[in-house]
């Protein structure tokens, strides 16, 4: 009988945090990092927010609350997903979470028998495939094609419904792309959706980048299209949009109330509930008029950065970089890189144990963060299965912006380096 159940060994990580310890070596050494691999906002908490929480502090709401979550901030997420989605939703289907995570996995373990599949974008936000394998789900990755902005077609989603089809996962604005879709995007999809599959189906929407938005596009959720709302599940929180990812406040709204009262029990069995003194915040976050001024502010900074960041890459030979139209990232092309800088070459030269366990793109994340100190996250970071020819770098545009712009210059005297990658190979350190 060994330590671990089977279970642990099937579920992996999110690589962003895992990419710490090694920053820390680095700065450890030295050298300052530009850190590009957090999908973490570097605004502080607006002021009105901060004010909420202290003043419930000084209230000693400290103690148990609902773990449904606390009415009032139950009231005002349906009010504004209400609002927002043209849809009625009442505050007896909404749960909170610790952050807009946990209902990731949730959803499996309580939608999903061992082999129910699990259809999903890739690339994608790594924990949508990870759980599939601990739950024992089967995972069914839908590949985001760059030719089509990194988006997909009712078409593209088709062939992969079958009968055991038990969750569809869709994320706009999207991370790690920044696709955008678009109304009549979802009606397609929502088509397909309600011609093959059944009552008991559930299409996780994951719209936590709802509020990071450019050049004028709007968000549409696949709820409001008509027949969507029965099997839907709207999750969203205050991590991105209110620049509060340590508040680890998330919201699901499920189709029927007797599903809220179901997770309403996973979070009793799991954690209780959620602090109230946040929760109270959040509610102030959703419904206050300061709140559009302060996302409004920080968007724009973000499409600043972006016209700076994908310009540059864009100027960098073997480097190509869709304009991404939400949330906080790029996502650059390198396979052009890759050959020019005998990646390729070099990642089919190692032993099989560590190709296993590395990508051309994963020993290019780590040439520059070990050489060139600017830290960014790999293709298999969003999700893996049959991804072995796809190439490319999440760029985490979260950081001010004379810092972005010294990491393109780093970048672009990186991948010349040939030399030097080459250098960094036959040490055989941080190849993974």
């Amino acid at each position: 009988m060994g330590l671990f159940a089977d279970r642990v060994g099937r579920l992996d990580t999110e690589n962003a945090f895992k990419v710490g310890p090694y920053i820390k070596q680095v700065e450890d050494a030295g050298h300052k990092v530009i850190k590009c691999n957090l999908g973490e906002p570097d605004f502080p908490v607006p002021e009105h927010i901060k004010a909420e929480v202290k003043r419930q502090l000084d209230l000693d709401n400290t103690h148990y609350v609902d773990p449904q979550g606390v009415l009032p901030l139950r009231e005002a997420i349906a009010k504004q997903i209400s609002e927002t989605r043209k849809i009625k939703v009442t505050p007896d289907r909404v749960v909170v979470f610790p952050g807009a995570k946990p209902p990731i996995g949730f959803c499996q373990q309580t939608y999903c028998n061992p082999g129910d599949e699990v259809i999903y974008p890739s690339p994608g936000f790594a924990i949508y495939e990870s759980f599939t394998k601990y739950v024992d789900a089967a995972p069914v990755p839908l590949h985001l094609k760059e030719e089509k902005d990194f988006s997909f077609t009712g078409s593209d989603l088709e062939p992969l419904i079958t009968n055991r089809t038990k969750l569809i996962y869709l994320c706009f604005p999207s991370n790690p792309t920044g696709g955008v879709a678009t109304e009549e995007q979802l009606k397609d999809i929502a088509g397909v959706i309600n011609k093959k599959c059944g009552e008991n189906i559930r299409v996780y929407a994951d719209e936590v980048y709802e509020n990071i938005l450019f050049d004028g596009c709007k968000h549409h959720s696949i709820a409001s299209i008509p027949g969507m709302e029965k099997n839907t599940i709207i999750v969203s929180g205050a991590s991105k949009s209110y620049s509060w990812t340590g508040g680890r406040i998330g919201w699901a709204v499920f189709p029927t109330a007797e599903e809220a009262q179901v997770f309403k029990n996973i979070n009793i069995n799991y954690f209780s509930c959620v602090p109230g003194y946040n929760q109270m915040g959040a509610k102030v976050a959703l419904e206050s008029p300061e709140s559009p001024k302060a996302i409004a502010k920080m968007v724009e900074a973000f499409r600043e950065r972006r016209d700076v960041v994908v310009k540059g890459l864009n100027s960098i030979p073997g480097i190509t970089c869709k304009n991404p139209k939400g949330a906080f990232y790029v996502f650059p092309n390198i396979s052009g890189v890759c050959r020019s800088l005998g990646v390729f070459d070099a990642f089919e030269s190692l032993p099989k144990e560590v190709r296993a366990k590395s990508s051309p793109s994963t020993l290019l994340q780590m040439f520059m963060l070990f050489e060139y100190y600017v830290a960014t996250m790999d293709r298999k970071s969003f999700c893996r299965i049959g991804t072995e020819n796809m190439h490319y770098l999440r760029i985490s545009i979260a950081t001010g912006i004379d810092d972005l712009k010294e990491a393109v210059g780093r970048i672009g005297t990186a991948v010349a380096n040939k030399a030097g990658f080459a250098a960094f190979i036959k040490r055989g350190e941080h190849l993974y």
